[in-house]
């Protein structure tokens, strides 16, 4: 009986292992930003792979490295960190492996974007990411009540006072870092210094705290607080302010004087990926003219593809226009890669003013 028992374990292990084994060659787990797998797309790249589910996991730069760090790299098949995301967490915690280009239609994406995100993501050879959606943080404002708003400092100008907001993340450090005549990329390399700047932006902005209506969390509540009026000035991702433009022609993105803040955000394969293959099968799909115009209906921000703005909805397309001049575009600051760190440093910096009192 024993023997018998051993024998019965032995079986059922197996056909547990084959159908664990199946369940996951038959699931596409992507952990991505909100907005980034639609419904529409999901159901249709379903309907061309009969038996392929995919499952969506919607997070953040900062949660999608935890998450993946904390597993060791795995739980997902394939994630959706920005460019500067990548390179210093693989050193750190080794939890992405090497894309194989030769199964990516790379040829269909933006060579300029591909040869950046790769500069960004190749270690020892091995090109970790390539690029997916872009697009820029900066300030947006109801130009009827803030018409001569134009840098990350208006944010804190008193004549808007209680009708302001930011979200309180890295993104606004580091503008407010821009605005007061600081690169922080170029302290990157030097800890002190870069502790440094730290510390005056984080007086400069728990000082600014009076002047805020409230911290945003998320592009709905952003989007509630400028549709109401209840705020007229914003920090914001370009692609909120491109949605709100359909719906009030006053409320635009304005590229601060200084320079938008731009992001690339990437595809990238865990270490621990199960579906290679379906994570491909994914990347290749979403790059596609017609899904592009389902995706960036759906994110609002350009995908790394030719002629990106063409495949916007005309309302989104419109809002670009209004936005961006060329010498807007030619005074990109594109994220730098991230050293080990200098996000800690960020965290505690941040934590610094959200316990600040007003």
């Amino acid at each position: 009986m024993r023997i018998l028992g051993k024998k019965l374990m032995a079986a059922t292990a197996v056909l547990l292992a084959a159908s664990l084994s199946t369940a996951s060659a038959d699931t596409l787990r992507i952990l991505t930003w909100g907005s980034y797998a639609p419904d529409e797309l999901v159901k249709k790249f379903e309907a061309e792979n009969p038996g392929l589910k995919v499952e969506v996991t919607f997070s953040n730069n900062e949660e999608m490295v935890a998450k993946l760090r904390a597993t060791g790299g795995t739980g997902y098949d394939l994630a959706q960190p920005s460019h500067d995301r990548i390179y210093a967490a693989q050193l750190e915690y080794k939890i992405y492996k090497p894309l194989d280009l030769s199964k990516i239609s790379v040829d269909q994406m933006s060579p300029n974007l591909v040869d950046g995100v790769k500069q960004n993501t190749t270690i020892d050879g091995e090109v970790y990411a390539v690029p997916h959606q872009w697009g820029t943080s900066g300030i947006m404002a109801n130009k009827k009540e803030a018409p001569d708003a134009k840098s990350w400092a208006d944010l804190c100008d008193p004549k808007y006072k209680g009708r302001t907001s930011m979200r309180l993340r890295r993104t606004i450090l580091l503008g407010t870092a821009f605005s007061m005549g600081m690169n922080p990329f170029d302290l990157y390399s030097d800890a002190k210094a870069y502790q440094g700047m730290l510390d005056k932006v984080t007086e400069k902005l728990t000082a600014c705290k009076d002047n805020l209506k409230t911290y945003w969390t998320g592009g709905d509540d952003l989007s509630a607080l400028m549709l109401s009026g209840e705020v007229i000035l914003s920090e914001t991702w370009d692609s909120t302010a491109f949605k709100l433009y359909a719906q009030n022609k006053d409320i635009v993105f304005v590229p601060p004087e200084t320079g938008a803040l731009a992001w690339i955000d990437t595809f990238a394969i865990p270490r621990g990926g199960e579906n290679d293959e379906a994570a491909y099968k994914w990347i290749n799909f979403v790059i596609k003219p017609e899904n592009v115009k389902i995706m960036s209906a759906s994110t609002g921000s350009l995908a790394a593809v030719p002629n990106a703005a063409d495949l916007l909805p005309d309302d989104k397309k419109e809002a670009v226009q209004a936005a961006f001049s060329q010498a807007d575009l030619d005074n990109l600051k594109f994220f730098a890669n991230i050293p080990p760190g200098i996000e800690d440093m960020e965290g505690i910096a941040l934590e610094r003013i959200k316990a600040a009192s007003n």
